[in-house]
């Protein structure tokens, strides 16, 4: 349905801060909400920060609530992921991913579309 392309992942300092992009492609008006997702090796994939894409409305995995804002252009039709005072547990590939719900939904089997995924990787 939507492609979506992340791109701004990298190697930072504890403290530092970055900023990821996703860039949709394709239909998007059957997606509603999208979201950042991560995953750590040996660990399951967890919820950061969804955006509902029509009111901006923005909600928040509570350990990141304070340090990461998500936000979306659509000019460009890309939602962002401002990171920052960044820790060592931080460090995840974070993935980009579009829902057709509109639920502030924080489980992955909601969000049919997905990206390839970017390297974080916080040093301390």
């Amino acid at each position: 349905q939507v492609q979506l392309v992340e791109s701004g992942g990298g190697l930072v300092q504890a403290g530092g801060s970055l900023r990821l992009s996703c860039a949709a492609s394709g239909r998007r008006f059957g997606s509603r909400t999208m979201g950042w997702f991560r995953q750590a090796p040996g660990k399951e994939r967890e919820f950061v920060a969804g955006i509902l894409w029509s009111t901006r409305s923005t909600y928040y995995a509570d350990s990141v609530k304070g340090r990461f804002t998500i936000s979306r252009d659509s000019a460009k039709n890309t939602v962002y992921l401002q990171m920052n005072s960044l820790e060592p547990e931080d460090t995840a590939v974070y993935y980009c991913a579009a829902s057709a719900l509109l639920s502030s939904s924080r489980q992955s089997r909601d969000f049919g579309s997905w990206g390839q995924g970017t390297q974080v990787t916080v040093s301390s």
